[in-house]
């Protein structure tokens, strides 16, 4: 399940203020009127419900896509590099001030993060290519969502959302692998938490991590099967039982393994980091911590398939283990864990609730779905060992300690540098219209939203006039 990114707002910017060009005079005012267009969509985007936001990425993207190849050819112009072959000459007239609100920072519960004021164009190209790497992340998670409704999708539907989620995963990857080579270079780590290196270096580990798992997900039947079971309209166990075909199960484990192992590397980083934001550190300790899990419950599926029920209950209690699931194995941890059980039911309730409503779903990293498929193959092996096999179950830390290394599945895409084609370039060596004008945004600046309606803590929202010094407020 992928981590539900923020996308953030900006403040207006008129690149002509900032910056003249002799041989391209139309590049200021073109990159101007694409930004305000991606501006735009950004504040949509943040305004309307969380339920309807998957359906306005596209244009998010869309406005993405057009503005970038002007902001590269700003790019260009500064550092004295060619663009679509020619060479632009870009004078700045004064010092660029921009303002983008950062997302990734941590924040007290029920604010959200200010917008920070960045003074260089390397800031803004930054912020735009880790907005299209969360646009990118958002897809794949608007696409993996059709696996955990209610109702199961059709193998082909399903193969089809795995697909398209993995490579959507695989460039976000490119994008934050481009921005960590590209931030290697500077002398001095921004303020911003979104831009530092080691904040950028966790996403990419993070994505390559889910787009791993996920390869995994294609070809696992048991988490459809536990869907299933909660199907209260499903009617198939009256006349068959539930066919749950074999898996490659110790390859589907060393992938698991590289996944955590991606993981990890992320969280290490983030921990190196200051003030981020604790749901995305949660979230990579989940991810982790799902991703061990499912490998040793891929292990212990093999140990079950080569008549090992003992050693396969023991790989199953080894992944409740490491995703931090009470086992219990005495009279005093079972009176302990009582209030864990219905700790973990009510949190599994909490996230079906999500998913149904499409809004916050996800945010477990996958950790209390794996927790039932460990929960249903626990107790049927339990049974089935109890009454036919009598094997002895040993204990789990040897196990653990002897698991294979991970493998990779995917090699990383490099990113291509978005250009503009020939014919703009051609177009902006005549000067700008005096006529034309830039992008007039439709909708009003969001930074009114930090002070709109706000006041002092506990305060309704909305009745901030009613608290002023004067007023008749009882």
């Amino acid at each position: 399940m992928p981590f539900p990114f923020l996308l953030p707002t900006t403040s207006s910017l008129s690149f002509t203020e900032y910056f003249s060009s002799n041989t391209h005079p139309s590049l200021p005012l073109c990159a101007t009127t694409a930004r305000g267009v991606l501006r735009d969509s950004l504040k949509r985007y943040k305004r309307i419900p969380e339920s309807s936001q998957p359906s306005h990425l596209p244009a998010v993207l869309s406005a993405l896509n057009a503005y970038l190849p002007y902001l590269f050819a700003l790019d260009a112009g500064l550092s004295g590099t060619s663009c679509a072959g020619e060479e632009i000459d870009l004078v700045l007239v004064k010092e660029l001030e921009v303002e983008w609100r950062t997302t990734l920072s941590a924040t007290l519960p029920g604010q959200e993060p200010k917008r920070m004021r960045f003074k260089s164009l390397e800031s803004e190209l930054f912020f735009a290519l880790s907005t299209l790497a969360a646009v990118y992340s958002l897809q794949a998670r608007a696409q993996l969502h059709v696996l955990y409704n209610a109702t199961l999708p059709t193998p082909e539907q399903r193969a089809t959302a795995i697909t398209t989620a993995m490579k959507h995963y695989l460039d976000a990857n490119a994008v934050y692998a481009y921005l960590v080579n590209r931030a290697g270079q500077w002398t001095a780590q921004p303020v911003a938490v979104d831009l530092s290196l080691s904040v950028l270096g966790a996403l990419a580990e993070l994505t390559m991590a889910e787009a791993t798992l996920i390869t995994v997900l294609k070809d696992d039947p048991y988490p459809a099967v536990v869907i299933e079971d909660r199907n209260k309209q499903n009617k198939d166990w009256m006349f068959k039982g539930v066919e749950v075909p074999k898996v490659r199960a110790h390859l589907f484990a060393r992938l698991c393994l590289a996944s955590s192992e991606h993981a990890s590397k992320a969280q290490a980083m983030l921990g190196g980091a200051s003030k981020v934001n604790d749901s995305l550190v949660n979230y990579v300790d989940d991810l982790r911590r799902t991703a061990k899990g499912k490998a040793c419950r891929f292990l212990g599926i093999d140990a079950e398939l080569a008549s090992k029920t003992g050693d396969g209950i023991a790989w199953l209690i080894g992944a409740k283990k490491e995703m931090g699931f009470a086992t219990p194995t005495t009279e005093e941890s079972a009176k302990v864990s009582g209030f864990s059980k219905f700790k973990k039911d009510w949190q599994e309730k909490r996230e079906d609730r999500k998913i149904e409503k499409g809004a916050r779903w996800g945010t477990d990293a996958g950790k209390f779905e794996e927790g039932r498929v460990i929960d249903m193959l626990l107790q049927k092996w339990t049974k089935l060992n109890d009454t036919m096999g009598m094997q002895r179950v040993p204990a789990s830390e040897p196990l653990l300690a002897s698991m294979p290394s991970g493998r990779e599945y995917h090699t990383p895409k490099i990113f291509i540098v978005p250009a503009l084609d020939e014919d703009s370039i051609v177009r902006m060596r005549a000067p700008p219209d005096p006529s034309d004008a830039t992008y007039r945004e439709e909708e009003d600046d969001s930074a009114d939203e930090d002070n709109e309606g706000r006041g002092a803590p506990g305060m309704f929202p909305g009745t901030k006039a009613s608290y002023a010094e004067g007023s008749s407020y009882y």
